[in-house]
């Protein structure tokens, strides 16, 4: 079982907020902030940069979107307002309250698990460690260590070998639909959208959907006992 951190284990969402607000001193700049990360990311599994550069880039044209509209906000060198926004980050990481019962189900059910992000490798890892996750991972699959991101089937079956599994074996549950389950689906893997109150969405054929980790169990059992569940009969 292979599972995204952010926003699916981490509510990263909103300790980006509470950063970002606390750091400028105001909270209606996060759609902006997403909007100049998303741009970013999008260069990075493209393969035209790496992370370092695109945390660089990416607040650098942050802080220059403030300046347009009369906003000067300390501090204004890149590398010192994104090293402060990680250290705000780290204060304000939270699991979301189905993360650990469902890890917790699934080691004692015998399931072999995966943490696969986009995200840069130190800073999930660190995420994972500090919030008691790191225990729960066979293995760790970061976009920026592998040169490879999600929906790139690429990133699945990387995954799928260091485990020991085919991808039909496998099923891979996020929070993005495209970037997750459909990616995950489309590499032969199970694809398990986390929907937590994101829709509505048109969702591919194929495709499960759900809106809570603790409803993973069931959907496990019911549709992906070939994950390796011990004693679960494959579904008919």
């Amino acid at each position: 079982m292979c599972l995204d951190i952010d926003d699916t284990l981490i509510d990263f969402t909103a300790a980006g907020r509470h950063a970002l607000a606390a750091l400028i001193g105001r909270a209606d700049m996060w759609s902006l902030w997403e909007r100049v990360t998303e741009e970013h990311v999008a260069r990075v599994v493209a393969g035209e940069i790496d992370y370092a550069s695109m945390h660089r880039r990416r607040t650098q044209y942050f802080l220059a979107e403030l300046a347009t509209i009369g906003m000067l906000v300390e501090p204004r060198d890149p590398a010192v307002f994104e090293q402060r926004r990680k250290e705000l980050l780290r204060r304000y990481w939270r699991l979301f309250d189905d993360v650990v019962p469902c890890l917790e189900w699934l080691a004692a059910a015998g399931v072999r698990l995966a943490a696969v992000t986009n995200a840069s490798g130190a800073h999930q890892r660190a995420k994972l460690a500090d919030l008691g996750l790191a225990r729960f991972f066979d293995h760790v699959a970061i976009a920026g260590e592998l040169g490879v991101a999600k929906p790139d089937p690429v990133m699945f079956h990387s995954v799928c070998l260091t485990i020991g599994c085919d991808p039909a074996e496998a099923a891979h549950v996020g929070d993005k639909l495209d970037t997750d389950a459909v990616g995950a689906h489309q590499a032969g893997l199970g694809g398990v959208w986390l929907d937590r109150g994101r829709g509505p969405a048109t969702v591919p054929d194929g495709v499960y959907v759900i809106n809570t980790l603790a409803e993973l169990p069931e959907l496990l059992v019911c549709e992906f006992a070939r994950v390796g569940v011990p004693g679960v009969p494959l579904p008919r």
